[in-house]
């Protein structure tokens, strides 16, 4: 929807997902899904992987190592559509919850040091939410909490007026 609508959405997060376009229907979908989309592959409507005048939406993307429902080949993919700059600052910062998984976040920042992609890698989780509850199905509740940083990362890229159309409608609110 993201790289569909780029002018209503503020940022975009992914869970275990594929990249927009990476499958056209139902068996390129099951193959991107088991063996990693291409990053190339293009949908007709794909506005996320060709060059702009827009600069990327902010993309947080989320994936366990371990996940054998969908590659996580997907998740490299998702941010590679993503990078058109080439003047990325690239941070890896590595962690582990209390009792929990480790995690290896990549934050590529604009030139003024604005993070627009995280990728957060989840060490030895599977196909479910990380962070989720206990009680839920396809949840994973030694973390990271994707929930928390999916908003905490909303937070820090709010809305903002990005065409003529937009910028009528946010005057006018």
């Amino acid at each position: 929807m993201g790289a569909t609508y780029p002018d209503l959405y503020a940022a975009i997060a992914v869970h275990s997902g594929l990249a927009c376009g990476a499958a056209d229907d139902l068996i390129s979908a099951f193959a991107a899904m088991r063996h990693g989309g291409s990053p190339n592959s293009s949908a007709s409507d794909d506005t996320s992987a060709g060059p702009g005048d827009r600069p990327p939406l902010p993309t947080i993307v989320f994936h366990g190592d371990r996940d054998t429902i969908v590659n996580p080949r997907n998740a490299d993919h998702v941010i590679t559509r993503s990078m058109r700059a080439t003047n990325w600052q690239t941070k890896v910062r590595r962690g582990q919850v209390p009792g929990g998984h480790a995690y290896t976040c990549t934050i590529h920042a604009d030139a003024n040091g604005q993070a627009i992609l995280e990728q957060w890698c989840i060490h030895g989780a599977g196909h479910a939410w990380s962070g989720g509850s206990p009680a839920g199905s396809y949840t994973d509740p030694r973390g990271p909490d994707a929930a928390k940083e999916m908003l905490r990362f909303f937070r820090d890229h709010p809305a903002v007026a990005r065409d003529t159309k937009s910028a009528n409608y946010e005057s006018s609110r």
